[in-house]
């Protein structure tokens, strides 16, 4: 099961938000640049979620973003569901070309419990739960500082050095 990109930064936002210190309402750009994420994503997500109930969002001057109790409490697994939409099955068995195993298969059936086992596995966790300690701490140190620099890779050894310049 894979879940979408919307939905990953759902979560990651909500997750975000859980954390705030006391008096902290982060705008939507704040969130999306700390989360690495685009604004016009964050944007569509945070409208959703605001949508749901989930969180508050307060425009202008002293607005911001905040977690409603709702959304501190809810389910992840009703979460995901709401965000991913209806449940397609996991393999395509009725298509354009049906397959010939369709009526007898026990790969469907054992495809769809592990769907289900997945949805299950997430439906007592809450955001509250996703930010216990160590995560937490960890998410408020996201984004403080500056984006993480990929190594440049070494020069190969079987390269001559370039010539000392003269000063």
């Amino acid at each position: 099961m894979r879940l979408t990109r919307f939905t990953d930064v759902a979560l990651r936002v909500l997750m975000r938000l859980a954390v705030a210190q006391a008096g902290e309402a982060p705008t939507t750009r704040e969130v999306a640049a700390s989360m690495r994420v685009p604004y016009t994503h964050a944007a569509k997500v945070v409208a959703r979620l605001q949508h749901l109930g989930l969180l508050d969002a307060r425009r202008g001057r002293g607005g911001g973003l905040a977690l409603t109790s709702v959304g501190r409490s809810a389910s992840i697994g009703s979460l995901v569901r709401e965000l991913e939409g209806p449940q397609e099955e996991v393999v395509e068995c009725e298509g354009e070309t049906p397959c010939p195993l369709r009526s007898d298969c026990r790969l469907r059936g054992a495809l769809r419990r592990a769907q289900d086992a997945f949805y299950a596995t997430l439906e007592p966790l809450t955001v509250a739960d996703l930010v216990a300690s160590p995560t937490g701490p960890l998410l408020l140190g996201i984004g403080s500082g500056p984006p993480p620099v990929r190594p440049v890779p070494p020069v190969p050894s079987d390269r001559p050095a370039p010539p000392d310049r003269p000063s």
